[in-house]
């Protein structure tokens, strides 16, 4: 049973440079495939995409910038997680003061113990301080 490599793939920004060497000849066929792991065929599919104009500056920024655009749009939706459970861990009108704990009758944010199991709460979230009497 053999071996496969891992499905490559390569930036736009490795490309262009590749080939504008190979064109103005700062650099060979054979010896670009020899530095690089790369075959042959694919080497002369870049060339040719080079020589039509696919390959360009441009293009390669305007990718760069939406792969970067959507791993900023995923870590603004782990952050918007995290702050909501930081929200349910530590509710903002808690005393300082140590009191006896009773059971709430609203959870906090309004949550049900159930829900609050099944986003992974532990139960004693539930339990607030005691309510002083005046």
């Amino acid at each position: 049973m053999s071996t496969r490599s891992l499905y490559r793939r390569h930036s736009p920004q490795f490309k262009l440079p590749l080939c504008a060497d190979i064109r103005d000849g700062k650099i060979g066929r054979r010896e670009a495939k020899r530095t690089y792991p790369i075959s042959a065929n694919r080497i002369q599919l870049w060339l040719s995409q080079y020589d039509r104009g696919e390959l360009n500056a441009e293009e390669a920024a305007a990718i760069t910038i939406s792969e970067y655009e959507a791993k900023i749009a995923a870590l603004e939706r782990t952050v918007g997680q995290l702050t909501m459970e930081v929200g349910l861990l530590n509710p903002p009108d808690c005393d300082s003061k140590p009191a006896a704990k009773t059971a709430l009758s609203s959870a906090p944010l309004g949550l049900s113990i159930r829900r609050g199991q099944m986003i992974q709460l532990p139960r004693s979230t539930f339990y607030d301080q005691a309510q002083q009497s005046a």
